[in-house]
């Protein structure tokens, strides 16, 4: 084991940093150390010199010079198979440093909390980056720790390999570093962009994409097995699928998440109770109830039984034992939930393979960009989070809709956004106290949905075909104008008293002579909501 080797701590993130420099200590490293990390590690113990003894140069300017220093930045950089550079290290005194443990000022945390563009310029660390790099670039004779997480696995290696790490360790070690300050980078860059006043993320979309998100796990496989797949997340603190708790259940698949994402999505859509079954992305019950998250369930389960079998659930209210019992009627594969009670993970835990996962409480925020892969690039825009005001909406047709049918159309046009384009969508307000002479207040309900089509009147043909429930008296959303009046055609016929759609086809005027000749009432959005 080498002795009087050197490593170099100095960390903003202290956690594990004591037991770290006792492990070096005993492997025969000599510490030294800057500020606040120096003067922890004395307070242990732990015997440590300041780098200002080392360069014999003190910290200035506040602090922001420290570790800018030949015999420093030689120490790191010096490679110690090259005999000229070990001759000039000894000509000028500089020691060659072995490890370093440094992380970064905490410029994330600090914006994030709020503060001045002052106090946040302090918070840009320049020393610590510049170690980090230098350090890395030599990985053949330095070793760098920028995660707290690696320490233990350090010095269990050393213990196993008289107090040296493999290269492999090394350049594992190295990418991280790197990693870590090109996000470092990345975080002060947006917030500059931000704060700058020259151009607002609201007027621009950005001029370079960057994509940093760590991986959670591995999955099984992708959407098939012959696919490898894998979930990552770049966090917040905010409800989400991929930061969501899980509580029990198989393995999530990469579709199921997929599944979940799509059905809480949904969900989000709404303040009051609701419910959404999801399959293949694509809703095919939501129900909302004024009653119970259970009468929402119900309601949501009658709007398509067969495609519910095997689906995925989404509600936004804490999963109770009578909706849980309700669930564990039909095979399910995912609940997706705020929460779940303690009497309801118990009806659910016989149900072995059914996955349960917990979003948390709060408002399900929206993604600000969306991305999708086309082949050499990705496409990026705005998160479709578009929404109306119903009673605001120009009526185009000589019926006007009833407050019922409103209603009805309000519900239909926040689900029609989460269908595969060309979607069609029949739904109705239905009484949550059936057959009770006191009338409630009206809840939505999905009666059938026609999705995913490449003719707009295909998609109501099947939404026809594929109705459960009633469909006389209910009403249509479509995602996208009509082009032509055969799909009004198909609706009037079917029982649809009143549809909601963007407009602005070619052939709105013989669209709305349809509409007004089968007596319907029509809604223009001026909003389209296509998802392909």
């Amino acid at each position: 084991m080498a002795a009087n080797r050197i490593a170099l701590l100095s960390v903003s993130n202290k956690t594990g940093i004591v037991e770290f420099a006792r492990g070096l200590v005993r492997f025969g490293f000599r510490i030294i150390s800057t500020g606040g990390t120096a003067k922890l590690l004395k307070d242990n113990k732990i015997d440590v010199t300041e780098v200002a003894a080392v360069t014999d140069f003190p910290e200035m300017l506040d602090g922001r010079v420290k570790t800018l220093h030949p015999k420093i930045h030689g120490g790191l950089l010096g490679r110690r198979d090259k005999p000229k550079h070990l001759e000039e290290m000894a000509k000028h005194g500089i020691l060659p440093i072995d490890l370093i443990a440094v992380n970064l000022y905490p410029f994330k945390e600090t914006v994030s909390r709020g503060c001045s563009f002052e106090e946040a310029i302090e918070e840009v660390d320049i020393g610590g980056p510049a170690m980090i790099r230098s350090a890395s670039k030599n990985l053949e004779s330095v070793i760098v720790a920028t995660d707290p997480s690696d320490y233990e696995s350090i010095l269990s290696e050393m213990e196993k390999n008289n107090g040296s790490l493999g290269r492999e360790t090394r350049l594992r070690l190295a990418q991280k570093a790197f990693l870590v300050t090109s996000e470092y980078d990345a975080l002060i860059h947006d917030y500059l962009v931000k704060s700058s006043g020259i151009r607002s993320e609201e007027e621009d979309l950005p001029d370079v994409l960057r994509i940093s998100a760590p991986r959670l796990q591995n999955l099984r496989y992708g959407e098939n097995p012959h696919q490898r797949g894998a979930i990552y997340s770049w966090g917040g603190e905010f409800p989400s699928v991929a930061g969501a708790r899980f509580i029990q259940g198989k393995e999530l698949s990469f579709n199921n998440y997929l599944d979940a994402d799509s059905a809480m999505k949904v969900v989000s859509e709404f303040s009051e109770m609701v419910v959404a079954i999801i399959k293949h992305t694509n809703p095919c019950g939501v129900a909302t109830s004024d009653v119970s998250i259970t009468d929402a369930y119900l309601k949501a389960l009658e709007s398509d039984p067969v495609s519910a079998f095997g689906g995925v659930v989404a509600v936004n209210r804490t999963v109770d034992e009578d909706l849980a019992k309700a669930m564990s009627e039909i095979f399910l594969e995912v609940v997706i939930a705020p929460d779940f009670g303690e009497e309801a993970v118990k009806v659910l835990s016989r149900k072995k393979n059914l996955r349960l996962l917990a979003y948390g409480r709060g408002n399900v925020r929206p993604e600000k960009y969306d991305l999708k892969r086309v082949s050499g690039g990705i496409l990026l825009q705005d998160m479709d989070v578009g929404g109306i005001d119903i009673e605001s909406l120009p009526v185009v047709s000589e019926r006007k809709p009833t407050k019922e049918e409103l209603s009805s159309l309000d519900f239909c046009w926040k689900v029609v956004k989460h269908v595969k384009s060309n979607a069609i969508l029949f739904g109705k307000a239905v009484s949550s106290f059936r057959g009770s002479e006191e009338r409630p207040k009206e809840s939505g309900q999905l009666i059938s949905v026609g999705a995913g089509q490449t003719s707009r009147v295909d998609s109501v043909k099947i939404a026809i075909m594929k109705a459960r429930q009633p469909i006389a008296g209910s009403v249509v959303a479509s995602d996208a104008f009509f082009p032509f009046r055969d799909g009004i055609d198909e609706i009037a016929r079917a029982g649809a008293t009143a549809v909601i759609q963007p407009g602005g086809s070619r052939n709105d005027n013989e669209v709305i002579r349809a509409v007004d000749e089968h007596g319907l009432a029509m809604i223009f959005t001026s909003m389209r909501h296509f998802k392909h």
